[in-house]
């Protein structure tokens, strides 16, 4: 059954900013039709404004459009399809929804996160579903998905991969920031950067992924846990949520501080230079950063032979969603990862053209849409 729904949809991509001016993305009706075997229909409750939204809209990370904007979020199960029950999702469950899809038997899958899998890669960039397939219309038009979720609106279809159950318990707003930033952040720490005890950790660039990493390097408790930014209240909440020291960068390498993990978070060549200078010998500079596809930086190969250092490249922090959705969670649970901390301001979807303004200009950590 086709319903109708309102979403915010991105017209035009690489629009001048102030988008609060431009207006590239407009809150409109849209016709969604009901999930397929392996699908869910999703009331969405939450949804985080990410970079990786804002990377789509100022054309850094090329998408096809129209496109139904989000991918962070959380939502209220509807309607399920007979594969999606078989996986064992009901009607009534809360779910995170994950941007990159797993089918669990193409040779990403089989690195046990550490490359992305082969086909949901191929269904992002083609802004469809799992399968290929579209369920969004305007006008009889065909509107696009984003990363699978397109999870700025008041109801998603999404293939039950895309998915993951979390309990009641967990709050719409808090379970919609674990599946990209805590994801994307603590899988820095814990899967790509596999932190272990004494490590220190730094983490350059404290946005909503960064400062998810910073809060489970102290969830570990294994060493100091160091921020760094160039936004002195980025670095006063990073000591309010347990940093043991925070910098400026030009601070940081004037104090010498040098890390075994130092996470690059803020996706900027002059973040990734810091991360590398802040390694310590033997150490691991994890990048979870996505920066425009022309940026380059300059490191010193010597410093990585000599030093025995290691480069990881981690995209969605190397993570796999049924595993770690859940493991978060349970800290949350303990008190131990405060993920609502991460939450800056709450806006209307009326307001997306504005927060994205506010997220070009560094200012929030995680703003979150309440529906």
């Amino acid at each position: 059954m086709t319903r109708r729904i309102t979403g915010a949809v991105l017209e035009e991509v690489g629009r001048a900013r102030p988008f609060a001016q431009s207006r590239p993305i407009g809150v409109v009706e849209l016709d969604l039709d009901g999930p397929g075997p392996d699908e869910l229909l999703v009331r969405i409750e939450a949804a985080g404004i990410c970079h990786s939204d804002l990377s789509v809209v100022d054309g850094n990370r090329p998408r096809p459009v129209p496109m139904l904007l989000g991918h962070e979020a959380a939502g209220i199960v509807e309607e399920v399809g007979a594969g999606a029950s078989a996986a064992g999702f009901s009607v009534g469950d809360r779910v995170v929804m994950a941007f990159l899809p797993r089918c669990g038997e193409c040779d990403g899958c089989r690195t046990g996160g550490v490359m992305p899998c082969v086909p949901g890669t191929a269904s992002n960039t083609a802004g469809t579903l799992f399968d290929g397939s579209t369920r969004l219309t305007r006008d009889g038009d065909r509107v696009h998905h984003h990363l699978g979720v397109s999870g700025f609106a008041s109801h998603a279809v999404v293939d039950h991969r895309s998915a993951v159950v979390v309990g009641p318990d967990i709050p719409p707003e808090v379970a919609a920031v674990l599946g990209c930033a805590v994801l994307t952040g603590g899988g820095a720490v814990a899967n790509a950067g596999a932190a272990k005890p004494g490590d220190d950790i730094i983490v350059v660039g404290l946005g909503g992924v960064g400062m998810a990493a910073l809060i489970t390097a102290v969830s570990l408790g294994y060493g100091r846990v160091i921020g760094v930014d160039a936004v002195g209240s980025k670095l006063h909440r990073a000591g309010e949520l347990g940093a043991d020291a925070v910098y400026t960068p030009d601070e940081a390498a004037e104090a010498g501080v040098r890390a075994a993990l130092v996470v690059e978070a803020a996706g900027h060549p002059r973040a990734f230079e810091t991360a590398f200078a802040l390694t310590a010998p033997g150490g691991r500079t994890v990048t979870v950063g996505l920066p425009s596809p022309s940026a380059v930086s300059n490191v010193s190969p010597l410093a990585i032979t000599a030093e025995a250092r290691t480069i990881v490249g981690s995209y969605l922090g190397s993570a796999v969603p049924s595993r770690d959705i859940p493991r978060y969670a349970e800290l949350w649970r303990q008190g131990r990862l405060p993920v609502e901390a991460l939450i800056s301001s709450y806006v209307t979807l009326d307001d997306i053209n504005e927060a994205m303004d506010t997220l070009a200009e560094g200012q929030a950590i995680r703003q979150v849409i309440r529906f």
